[in-house]
């Protein structure tokens, strides 16, 4: 999937907030704007997968795959998250996430298959 970074942050909230994996919290377009072109730089090929978990009035839970080379490295890489989006005015206003990736074939960083 080509990466659309126009396309998605105009899907989120211009107060948005950003919990993602270890990533310090960030907030707003502009911050936004610059994660999702920094994780395209280094995501070449970028696959995704999302799968809708669970619904409930203006929260959406989902979980997700993704392959991809990295970069910088040329490993073949691939990953796991789930997310929980906070809607306002049918878009994203808190973005949650937990997201795990190792190179394909390695061992996890926790130190098991």
């Amino acid at each position: 999937m080509p990466w659309n970074v126009e396309g998605i942050v105009a899907g989120f909230t211009e107060d948005c907030v950003v919990r993602f994996g270890d990533l310090a919290e960030f907030r707003g377009r502009a911050e936004l704007e610059k994660f999702f072109r920094a994780r395209a730089a280094r995501q070449k090929g970028y696959r995704l997968r999302k799968t809708l978990m669970a619904l409930s009035g203006d929260t959406l839970a989902n979980s997700w795959t993704g392959e991809w080379q990295d970069s910088e490295t040329g490993a073949s890489m691939s990953g796991h998250g789930v997310e929980v989006w906070v809607l306002r005015g049918g878009k994203i206003a808190v973005w949650e996430a937990a997201f795990n990736f190792k190179p394909v074939g390695k061992t996890s960083a926790m130190g098991i298959v």
